[in-house]
């Protein structure tokens, strides 16, 4: 996913209940399903910003010695300004691009 060209919006939205759970039938299977995204995309998200925060990595031993780098916080800024994880996951799953499944009714009952 790429969720730096995300349609979702960068504050909060109010949505209607009855549209998150049209899909699922089940207002707290949609919630369930879009915290469990949330988290998948806060973990990408994370690991990404990281990465990038790696490359400036000084490892040296002394604590007095800080230094501020200008690409650095210009990285730190540009991912403070993404949508939060979880309305990533609501616009996607509002748009249908959340896979999904339920086991239990995936099951089919054996015949007798």
């Amino acid at each position: 996913m790429d969720y730096k060209k995300s349609k979702a919006p960068v504050n909060t939205v109010t949505h209607n209940l009855m549209d998150l759970c049209d899909e699922t039938g089940n207002i707290y299977e949609s919630v369930a399903i879009i915290a469990k995204r949330a988290n998948q995309i806060s973990v990408q998200i994370k690991e990404d910003l990281s990465k990038k925060l790696a490359e400036f990595a000084s490892y040296n031993d002394s604590l007095e010695e800080v230094f501020e780098n200008r690409e650095q916080i210009e990285i730190s800024r540009y991912y403070e300004k993404l949508p939060k994880p979880t309305l990533l996951a609501t616009q996607e799953f509002i748009e249908g691009k959340v896979y999904y499944r339920d086991p239990t009714r995936d099951a089919q009952p054996a015949e007798a």
